[in-house]
């Protein structure tokens, strides 16, 4: 184990947006951000307050992650809006505008179709016979989301720089170009989201603006948790009872979210610039740990 610890200062000042915060990787991406002391607005479906339609039948909520955040000493603001809805994100924009005039940091962490994608025995569906509805609507979760998002929200890390844009994915450029993904959607879906940091990247750069595409490793989400019937505290019981081997290297979500703060903070982010990189090649370089200490690596384990 390694001796860390947030820098509670390292982002004081600095308003960010992770979209797609409700849970998983968005929620440990926004809670790193405030235990940097970050302002944090949590957006995505799943709200105690508002009443929009969720891929998910799931107890999370964008409220429990504000709440999340400001304990940490970040300030969490949630902002329940759904990703696909063009209007609905230009109006969330235009109140990032009235409300702090402009962010520091935009994650397009927006997903939502882990339960359309299927479990294992439905993985190695070919295109002829995977259900076309699903496979569009993985695509549109995955990738129209996150373009939407960047058309609305991006003028607003623009007008100044240092701006930084960081799109969530499964898997490097590098691993995924010689790795077949599940299915062709899921495949196209997650590959699609590395080129969109370099293509993002090409075109903040002339305003200061990094793009970087960052990957978690085996995440130890909700719903792999209750998939393994353990807990963030007992989730190595789950090795016990049968799950892989590789789940040994498994990483909170928390871990990605110390990489995209790690990111945040540092002056020199532009030598990231449209990269894809994993939260365990970021820890490398910047020294931070997961929450236990650690330091996985489970791309280098696969």
């Amino acid at each position: 184990m390694t001796s860390w610890s947030p820098d509670k200062d390292a982002l004081r000042g600095r308003v960010a947006v992770v979209a797609g915060a409700t849970r998983g990787a968005g929620r440990g991406i926004a809670a790193a951000l405030g235990e940097a002391g970050a302002t944090v607005v949590c957006t995505g479906r799943s709200s105690s307050r508002h009443r929009l339609r969720s891929d998910y039948d799931r107890p999370e909520t964008i409220e429990q992650t504000a709440e999340l955040v400001t304990a940490l000493g970040g300030t969490g603001v949630p902002y329940a809006v759904d990703h696909l809805d063009a209007e609905r994100v230009g109006g969330l924009a235009a109140w990032l505008r009235g409300e702090y005039g402009h962010i520091d940091v935009l994650v397009n962490n927006i997903w939502g179709a882990e339960q359309l994608k299927g479990g294992p025995s439905e993985w190695n569906t070919p295109v002829w016979e995977h259900d076309l509805d699903k496979g569009l609507r993985i695509l549109r979760l995955a990738v129209d989301t996150h373009l939407i998002t960047s058309h609305h929200l991006l003028p607003l890390l623009i007008d100044r720089p240092g701006g930084l844009l960081v799109e969530v994915t499964d898997g490097t450029a590098e691993y995924n170009a010689g790795t077949y993904r599940i299915s062709v959607f899921y495949d196209l879906a997650k590959a699609s989201v590395n080129r969109l940091a370099f293509a993002q990247g090409h075109e903040l750069a002339p305003h200061g603006a990094t793009a970087v595409a960052i990957t978690p490793g085996w995440l130890r989400s909700e719903m792999m948790l209750d998939a393994f019937g353990v807990t963030e505290q007992t989730w190595r019981d789950a090795l016990a009872a049968g799950a892989p081997p590789g789940f040994a290297a498994s990483e909170s979500p928390r871990y990605v979210g110390r990489a995209v703060a790690a990111l945040a903070a540092d002056p020199g982010r532009s030598r990231w610039q449209q990269r894809s990189v994993s939260a365990a090649e970021l820890a490398r370089e910047y020294g931070f740990t997961d929450v236990d200490g650690t330091q996985p690596d489970a791309w280098t384990a696969i």
